[in-house]
C-alpha cells in the first residue's frame, strides 16, 4: 500500500497493491494492521454505497457535531472526487483537492473529519463506497454550495444533476455559524 500526500494536510490518496492476471484482479480493500502502520484510522462505524448516473453531483457535505472521516473509493465507473477544508482558522481554509477515482485503477481517498466532501459521476453509472468513522445523523448534516466561487472547484461537468438539498446549500464565505473549528 502506498500513501500519497495531497495539497491539503491530512487528505491522502491510498494506492493499494493490485494483483492482476487474465482472470481480473485482487486487492485488499482494508487491512487494519496496514492502516495502523501508516497512521490511518482503523475504527469505522458505518459503510455507505452510493449509485449514481452520469452527470450526478453529490455534495459538498459534512457533519458538524459528529464529524466523519471518510475512506472513499469507486467499485464501478468513474467519478471526480473532491475534499474542501472548511475548518475555521485552518491555514488551508477554503482550499480544495480533487482527483478521479475509477474501478480500472483502484485507489482510495482519505478525507479527515472537518472537511466537506463531494463527487460527480463521469461514467454512465458509478458505484461509490465509503467507510465512515462515525454514523450518519440526519439533523447534523451540513453542506456548502458545490459551485461556490470563493472555493473555485473545477468540476469536469457543466450542468450537473443535483438534489434539491444540494441546490439550496450556502457558500462558504459569510456569517456562517455551522463550520468546524481548526485544531492544530
Amino acid at each position: 500500500m502506498k500513501i500519497v500526500k495531497t495539497t491539503l494536510p491530512g487528505v491522502l490518496v491510498i494506492e493499494p497493491r493490485v494483483f492482476r492476471d487474465d482472470r481480473g484482479f485482487f486487492l485488499e480493500s482494508f487491512n487494519r494492521d496496514r492502516f495502523e502502520e501508516c497512521g490511518l484510522p482503523t475504527e469505522f462505524r458505518q459503510d455507505n454505497h452510493s449509485h449514481s448516473v452520469r452527470g450526478v453531483l453529490r455534495g459538498l457535505h459534512y457533519q458538524l457535531r459528529r464529524p466523519q472521516g471518510k475512506l472513499v473509493s469507486v467499485i464501478r465507473g468513474r467519478v471526480f472526487d473532491v475534499a474542501v477544508d472548511i475548518r475555521l482558522g485552518s491555514p488551508s481554509f477554503g482550499r480544495w483537492f480533487g482527483t478521479v477515482l475509477t474501478d480500472e485503477e483502484p485507489r482510495y481517498l482519505w478525507i479527515p473529519p472537518g472537511f466537506a466532501h463531494g463527487f460527480c459521476t463521469l461514467s454512465d453509472v458509478a458505484d461509490f463506497v465509503y467507510k465512515c468513522t462515525d454514523v450518519y445523523v440526519g439533523d447534523d448534516d451540513r453542506g456548502v454550495l458545490w459551485s461556490d466561487p470563493s472555493i473555485g472547484i473545477e468540476w469536469p461537468i457543466a450542468n450537473p444533476m443535483l438534489s434539491e438539498k444540494d441546490q439550496r446549500m450556502q457558500p462558504l464565505a459569510g456569517a456562517r455559524t455551522d463550520l468546524p473549528e481548526y485544531k492544530s
